[in-house]
């Protein structure tokens, strides 16, 4: 967030760095280098190209609260290389696999045609669609992202968002399918 990057960017660096560690050992690479890369490596793919330098201040500030900027002296240098080198690493390792696609999409036009499906009243009333955002945002915290299909995510963090403020989509219970059914025909419930 303070380096400015969009959803998508972050989804990805979020993905690149679990998917790093699921085919490699946790124990084995400093965590806070591979997300260094991982974001480095997020702002090519995605186009939103970030300076090593940026990453390298922020990332700074976040583990020194208060500290200044690293000068441009041995150890930035050292940092800005292993960052570097690191992003050629996990290339390989991923085997420079590393576009994906995003539940973000799919969130967006789930969104907007429940919105015509849901009476205006209820819509204004409830942030069903903050709250989809922000339990998409939160999902790749985890590994979600490399287990399920986009559309299944963007499904399921809407599904939640209606249950959480226990909003439920006309016309339901005379319907064949459930309405998430129409999104996903081949998604179901436990």
């Amino acid at each position: 967030v303070k380096l400015g990057m969009q959803s998508i960017p972050i989804a990805t660096a979020c993905t690149i760095y679990h998917k790093f560690f699921c085919e490699t050992n946790l124990d084995a690479y400093d965590p806070y280098l591979v997300a260094m890369s991982s974001i480095y490596l997020a702002g090519k793919v995605e186009e939103q190209h970030l300076r090593t330098r940026d990453i390298i201040n922020v990332s700074n500030r976040y583990f020194s609260p208060g500290s200044e900027p690293l000068e441009l002296d041995s150890r930035f240098w050292e940092l800005r290389d292993s960052i570097v080198q690191c992003e050629l690493l996990m290339l390989r390792v991923l085997r420079f696999q590393v576009s994906f696609q995003h539940p973000h999409k799919y969130l967006l036009h789930y969104l907007l045609s429940l919105k015509n499906w849901l009476n205006r009243y209820s819509w204004q009333r409830t942030p069903i669609a903050v709250t989809a955002w922000a339990l998409l945002r939160d999902s790749y915290h985890g590994g979600l992202c490399l287990r399920f299909r986009a559309q299944h995510i963007a499904v399921a963090v809407l599904f939640l968002a209606l249950q959480v403020y226990g909003v439920e989509v006309p016309a339901e219970a005379e319907a064949e399918k459930p309405w998430w059914q129409i999104y996903t025909m081949d998604t179901e419930l436990p």
